[in-house]
């Protein structure tokens, strides 16, 4: 077997992309999405159906052009979810506007929308992950969303602190930024490279793990945004792990015996001490992690950012739309 069906063998694999040809190829068990992906899908003119239709939804919703933007964006990624699912036998992960970061009622709000839209579509939300950046505010939102029996994927998380916090919210799945972190920590130490085996995102993911089987913790850890196939080697045997097409593509042609790296037992030998939280602990071990503190704004300005140009790409379409209503 080539190195990516054994992985999947020991580990649910994520595709991480909009791209619905990718998905196709790859047969993940679960896919992921977020504005800037969904956006790089949106420049593909395969998907220009996708678009027509989250426009004429819009536009038949409201006459009011603020409205029909806003209409439009949540129809436009609910749409490729749906897609989506007509490939992936589990479940999609659908991100909450990034703008509502910091806002726990409209990020509530936002979630019911967006589910909504899918059980219109005939998807239950079982099938569904709401995205959400991994603030207080976002956490909180995600605790009330779960006792409604919405599912949540916690994202943009770089530390423990942020880890805790959505376990103990019980929220359904977490996804720590691998390639971020070593993104962060390369300019630090002013190097070109780091082995993957130290890689201080390697390292949160495993250590995350290893918490949370060692205290019982039931939310799953999927490990995200990786640069190089050597950090998803280092993790395999993580509960998940969401890879792009071109490091999918890297497995598929790569050989060799894959070895378990994760095991669920493996804590039974590790001294591990439980880390009470609260707003208060979590704010502060949070801003004494600078790079968590930096990627995690970061990553919220990012993700406005392409929701931004989404935005902008559906006012252009709008204004010229032949689209018949």
């Amino acid at each position: 077997m080539n190195l990516l069906e054994q992985l999947k063998n020991m580990t649910k694999v994520v595709a991480d992309t909009g791209d619905i040809e990718s998905i196709k190829k790859f047969k993940p068990v679960d896919a992921t999405t977020n504005p800037s992906l969904i956006y790089a899908a949106a420049q593909d003119e395969r998907y220009q159906s996708i678009i027509d239709g989250a426009i004429k939804h819009a536009l038949e919703k409201t006459n009011d052009q603020d409205a029909a933007i806003h209409l439009a964006l949540d129809k436009l990624i609910v749409d490729f979810g749906v897609e989506i699912l007509k490939i992936v036998p589990g479940r999609v992960s659908t991100e909450v506007d990034a703008r509502l970061s910091f806002d726990e009622d409209a990020t509530i709000e936002k979630a019911r929308e967006l589910i909504a839209l899918y059980e219109m579509e005939g998807i239950s939300k079982d099938k569904i992950l709401i995205k959400i950046a991994s603030t207080w505010e976002g956490i909180c939102a995600a605790e009330i969303l779960t006792k409604e029996g919405i599912n949540c994927n916690l994202t943009l998380l770089f530390s423990i602190p942020q880890a805790i916090a959505c376990a103990e919210a019980k929220v359904q799945l977490i996804s720590p930024f691998v390639g971020r972190i070593l993104d962060w920590h390369k300019k630090d130490r002013g190097v070109d490279f780091i082995p993957p085996e130290e890689e201080p995102g390697v390292q949160l993911v495993t250590n995350i793990y290893h918490y949370f089987k060692k205290f019982g913790y039931q939310t799953e850890v999927m490990g995200a945004s990786f640069r190089n196939t050597g950090e998803i080697i280092e993790l395999a045997g993580c509960d998940l792990l969401t890879i792009s097409p071109s490091l999918l593509q890297e497995l598929e042609s790569g050989s060799g015996n894959l070895e378990r790296k994760l095991q669920p037992d493996d804590h039974k030998k590790l001294d591990i001490e439980k880390i009470p939280m609260d707003e208060k602990k979590f704010r502060w071990m949070l801003n004494e992690d600078a790079m968590a503190t930096e990627k995690l704004a970061e990553g919220i300005r990012r993700f406005t950012e392409d929701i931004i140009k989404l935005e902008k790409m559906l006012i252009k379409m709008i204004k010229e739309s032949s689209i018949s209503v």
